[in-house]
């Protein structure tokens, strides 16, 4: 079950914690914000980005190929 709670009413929850609960709570709130930072600037690097090439040429070249309008489809419906 998932409860609900206004920004005040977590903020007054907040300041009621020990000093020791609070700076658990930062150290985590700060974990948390830095993976997500992280994520969201991840990226593909080049040798990732040319092994997909490699792959799918070679797919291309062995005849592992499908038309335009169902790969479209199949991303379009979350395959």
């Amino acid at each position: 079950m998932r409860a609900t709670i206004s920004l005040d009413s977590l903020w007054q929850t907040i300041q009621s914690l020990s000093l020791n609960n609070q700076e658990w709570l930062l150290d985590k709130l700060q974990e948390n914000i830095r993976e997500q930072k992280e994520e969201e600037t991840e990226y593909i690097s080049k040798e990732e980005i040319l092994a997909g090439i490699d792959a799918g040429l070679k797919d291309l070249k062995a005849g592992r190929m499908i038309p335009a309008e169902e790969l479209l489809k199949e991303l379009r419906h979350g395959m």
